[in-house]
């Protein structure tokens, strides 16, 4: 099987990469890229390494640290999505939030294998659910709970997902979102943050995830 996985930023790619070493199976190829912050930046580059590829990718994963929803997602937790959620992309009206699909403009959301999240969610010891893109990261509790409403069973915030599965599905490749908990969605108090724990269990995950992958159908 070969994987490419999409990080954000060089410690994310260097956490991931480092728990593919670790798992060292030989059955699974993995490339890992750092393709910037926010979505455009991880559809472009997502794009760019499919397109450039020496041979086809079976899998693309969004991968990295991000805001959990509490209590569902912890500090240090690791969320598999369910769906991955253009949660801004859309329209204000007086009536509240329009997304992008209900506005006839494209979809507001990409399904991952459901068989494959699943498995991969109960081999990471992972919560399971829908995980949200944004492209201006939640600062207060009012935003936190409009969004939990907006979105019901949220487990985590993030930036990059939704765009890195436009690209993987304009390439017709499946893909996940796997993401592990630095934060609590809400107002923002640094002092909070564990992002130190957090690349720790991406390590983790990522050290888990070949095996998981092994034998499982990437299009159910």
């Amino acid at each position: 099987m070969r994987l490419l996985v999409v990080t954000a930023v060089a410690a994310e790619r260097d956490a991931v990469a480092a728990g593919v070493r670790a798992a060292d199976h030989g059955a699974v190829h993995c490339d890992v890229i750092a393709a910037g912050v926010g979505p455009a930046a991880a559809a472009a580059g997502t794009a760019t390494a499919l397109a450039r590829a020496a041979a086809p990718y079976d899998l693309v994963v969004s991968a990295g640290i991000g805001g959990g929803f509490q209590p569902a997602a912890p500090l240090g937790s690791v969320a598999v999505a369910r769906t991955i959620v253009a949660a801004d992309l859309g329209a204000e009206t007086p009536e509240g939030f329009l997304p992008v699909a209900e506005l006839g403009f494209g979809v507001s959301e990409h399904r991952p294998p459901a068989a494959l999240g699943a498995a991969v969610a109960r081999a990471l010891g992972a919560v399971h659910g829908p995980v949200l893109t944004v492209s201006t990261v939640t600062g207060s509790a009012a935003r936190a709970a409009e969004l939990a409403d907006r979105h019901p069973g949220a487990v985590v915030e993030a930036m990059e997902g939704f765009g890195v599965a436009e690209a993987a599905a304009a390439h017709g490749v499946p893909v996940l979102e796997i993401r592990t908990v630095s934060n609590p969605v809400g107002p923002r108090d640094r002092a909070a943050w564990r992002i130190t724990e957090a690349l720790a269990a991406l390590t983790e995950a990522f050290g888990k995830l070949p095996a998981a992958l092994d034998g499982e159908d990437l299009g159910t």
